[in-house]
């Protein structure tokens, strides 16, 4: 017998996978599974709304101040450069670091008190009584352990409290007593408000100043305003828009102290270099006053001739200069010190009566990265690699002072040696005035010279201890701190989180499910690993009725069937008479007596005399999905000698071209039965009698009758059922078709759900069906096989 096997493709599906059909069928697979998402939804909202009611709104506190960088600041002239009390740039940079320097948030958290945070249950929350709580805790001598530092409290009156130790048991105490916990020991004491929370529970938390000034230096944002500008813009977020306001308000405050405490250091040491300075002129102004007045009371003097005047005024210039000389040298050489010190203090010498720029601007820069280098180590141990830079551009600054001084001190040297030589000429014409003039013109020099200078001193101490009154910071507040609307971006990322959680929990069960499905779910499971053909793929049968197709039905899946019948022809080729069809699988539950039942009635239908033989000896379902007695005669009996052909062969009610032979009684040896000569001849005789022969036969992975009856068929029809057949049978099946044990192997890819498991032809089902289903009736049908 001559057969001809042409590969098909799945009827309904094409080759090329259209990228968007693809992921239409996804969408719809996860889309199968809904009460699943109905179920995470619904958690994820429960969720979402206990967070919401236990989170309290939170608000975005913000000030700004303006700094004065000095890579984006020019330098401007100081009314009080002459005495180096001017205005220094700084780096914005560093002061960004120095704002959220740890030394200022914890001076911030000592000055507000926010290690000490006080809460009242309201509900489901807890609302923070910053700044109106009715009691006050003072934490006398702490003990370091701040592990669960905490109390709770409920308020009696005015005077005293009860201490919560567990839900029964609560101790009343005085406000007055001194208490020792883990922590340390406290007190504490009732405020204004203490009579409006009577009878409420307060809890009390105590938190580490040192991590919560960690944990504030996170939560502080500075940033620029612009990239242009020298305006910072300080920001923290808070539930209590008051604390953050007090927060941001006290670090500008501190930040602006230090700032303002380093200028006036400044200033303070000018003022003592002037106040030594006078000090001394004083006492020697009064010694050469006293001089003259005890000479001309001895000598009886009340003037001097012209000649004399000019000579002392024109000495009087000279000493004045060479006094101011010798002032420049004493600044010189207390400059020239410092330099020289191997360690030098913070306080920076002054350039006083020095008119030189160069050094002026020189002590100048070695002051400003001086307070840097302070402020900096206010923050950052010494051995930080950010300290070399500014400790080299110390050293080249005073190497530039260094040199420059020995310059300034060779001039000065100059102009005093000069100054004493005109001054020796001067002395020496004034000896042809008389001696008792002579005398008077040099004590009078002397005093009208220190004079001048003692008047000139005292003119600089009074303009520093202007600046000294009035020393401010540079820096100045744009802004004070402000309290903007709640912000949204919690809720909205609270929200966003749930519908993450509610969607993404159910769709990646569903995937993690696949990946991990062992079962047969697409046609590429099957064609990646077998070379044998699929011939039709059905759809799952909705409904109890194992009978799918009749005369008038119009489904997808009795159109299905009338497309296998016409396939078959293809694969029987000429043949047109006595066809024999197997139908197996590879274990119980893949749909081969469902397919065995319609393909028998599709054929009897198309007017071709069918047969359908019962050869599940096992486990018969034929005889139960036609409604046939049990009790009949079948082919047992006839294997066994006990019945004739004539006797077992049934017809089908209302179906002349349907006949049956059921399995009969059941027996304890069905495969030594169906190896008898008997079923070959059985098999024969009913070719003449019949156009198709179609033998049901028990699961081939399981018993070994397939096989046995595959020698008397001419084509297999072996099932696979999607989502129930495991994957490891494709191996099973492809050693079958090697071996050749089964006969024209053809699979059927049966029970295709489309929605399910995202693969199948999407079926117009209105174009088969005159009675439209109920609107939404597909999405409860299977409900429980949905989870």
């Amino acid at each position: 017998m001559s057969t001809q096997q042409i590969p098909f493709t799945a009827f309904p599906v094409p080759d090329k996978k259209n990228q968007a059909l693809e992921i239409a069928n996804t969408v719809k697979r996860y889309l199968y599974h809904w009460p699943l998402f109905v179920i995470g939804l619904s958690i994820a909202a429960g969720l979402l709304f206990l967070h919401i009611k236990r989170t309290r709104p939170v608000y975005s506190v913000k000030a700004t101040i303006l700094i004065q960088d000095e890579k984006k600041t020019p330098n401007q002239a100081s009314p009080l450069r002459e005495i180096d009390l001017i205005s220094s740039s700084k780096l914005i940079e560093n002061e960004i670091e120095i704002l959220k320097s740890k030394k200022l948030i914890s001076q911030l958290i000592k000055d507000l008190k926010l290690d000490v945070v006080y809460k009242i249950k309201e509900g489901l929350v807890s609302r923070d009584l910053y700044g109106i709580s009715p009691v006050k805790l003072t934490l006398l001598s702490p003990s370091g352990d701040y592990t669960n530092a905490g109390v709770s409290i409920k308020i009696k009156d005015d005077k005293s409290f009860y201490l919560v130790i567990d839900d029964e048991n609560q101790k009343e105490l005085s406000f007055k007593d001194t208490l020792q916990n883990s922590f340390g020991s406290w007190k504490l004491e009732p405020t204004k408000s203490v009579s409006q929370y009577s009878g409420d529970l307060i809890n009390i938390n105590i938190a580490d100043p040192e991590a919560l000034a960690l944990a504030y230096q996170n939560g502080i944002g500075i940033s620029l305003s612009n990239k242009l500008s020298t305006a910072l813009v300080l920001s923290i977020d808070d539930e209590v828009p008051q604390r953050g306001k007090d927060i941001i308000n006290n670090l500008i405050y501190n930040y602006n102290l230090a700032g303002k405490t380093g200028k006036i250091q400044q200033t303070k040491n000018t003022l003592d270099f002037l106040d030594q300075r006078i000090a001394s002129l004083a006492g020697e102004l009064t010694q050469a006053e006293k001089g003259i007045e005890g000479y001309k009371s001895s000598r009886g003097m009340t003037d001097l001739s012209a000649d004399s005047k000019i000579s002392l005024e024109n000495m009087q210039v000279s000493d004045a200069r060479l006094n101011e000389v010798n002032v420049q040298l004493s600044v010189i050489e207390s400059i020239e010190r410092y330099i020289n010190a191997s360690k030098n203090s913070s306080e920076v010498p002054t350039t006083f009566g020095i008119t030189e720029p160069g050094l002026s601007n020189l002590i100048e820069k070695l002051s400003e990265l001086q307070l840097q280098r302070d402020r900096l180590l206010a923050t950052t141990p010494e051995t930080n690699p950010d300290f070399d830079p500014i400790n080299r551009q110390i050293y080249t600054t005073k190497a530039a002072i260094k040199e420059n001084v020995s310059n300034i001190k060779k001039s000065l040297l100059s102009t005093k040696s000069k100054l004493q030589s005109i001054n020796s000429e001067f002395k020496s014409s004034i000896k042809s005035i008389p001696t008792q003039e002579r005398e008077y013109v040099s004590i009078k020099r002397q005093q009208a010279t220190k004079e001048n200078l003692y008047t000139y001193l005292l003119q600089k101490r009074e303009e520093a201890s202007v600046s000294y009154a009035t020393s401010l910071t540079d820096d100045h507040v744009i802004d004070q701190a402000y309290a903007g609307p709640a912000k949204n971006s919690q809720r909205m990322l609270a929200f966003a989180a749930a519908l993450l959680l509610g969607l993404g929990l159910p769709a990646g069960l569903i995937y993690v499910r696949g990946m991990l499905s062992s079962k047969i779910t697409t046609r590429e499971d099957i064609t990646d690993n077998l070379k044998t053909p699929i011939i039709v793929e059905l759809p799952l049968e909705q409904g109890k009725n194992a009978i799918a197709i009749n005369h008038t039905s119009q489904t997808v899946v009795s159109e299905q069937f009338r497309a296998l019948r016409i396939k078959l022809y293809y694969l029987f080729g000429k043949k047109e008479y006595g066809r024999v069809t197997l139908v197996t699988s590879s274990v119980p539950g893949e749909g081969k007596s469902f397919v065995s039942s319609n393909l028998g009635r599709t054929l009897a239908y198309s007017g071709r005399k069918t047969i359908i033989l019962e050869l599940d000896m096992r486990k018969p379902k034929i005889a139960e999905i036609f409604g046939i007695s049990k009790e009949r005669l079948g082919i047992s009996e006839y294997l066994n000698g006990h019945a004739e052909q004539s006797e077992i062969i049934q017809h089908a009610a209302n179906e002349p071209g349907l006949h049956f032979i059921t399995s009969g009684q059941l027996v304890a040896n069905p495969s030594e039965l169906l190896e008898k000569k008997l079923l070959v001849d059985l098999i024969e005789s009913l070719k003449y009698i019949y156009d198709d022969i179609i033998i049901d036969s028990p699961p081939i992975h399981l018993v070994p009758d397939a096989m046995i009856l595959s020698r008397v068929s001419d084509i297999t029809l072996y099932m696979i059922r999607q989502g129930f057949t495991q994957k490891s049978e494709l191996e099973f099946i492809k050693e079958l078709d090697k071996q050749k044990q089964l006969t024209n192997i053809n699979i059927i890819f049966n029970g295709i759900q489309r929605v399910k498991y995202g693969y199948g032809y999407d079926y117009d089902t209105n174009y088969y069906m005159q009675k439209k289903s109920a609107p939404l009736s597909f999405m409860f049908s299977d409900f429980l096989g949905r989870f």
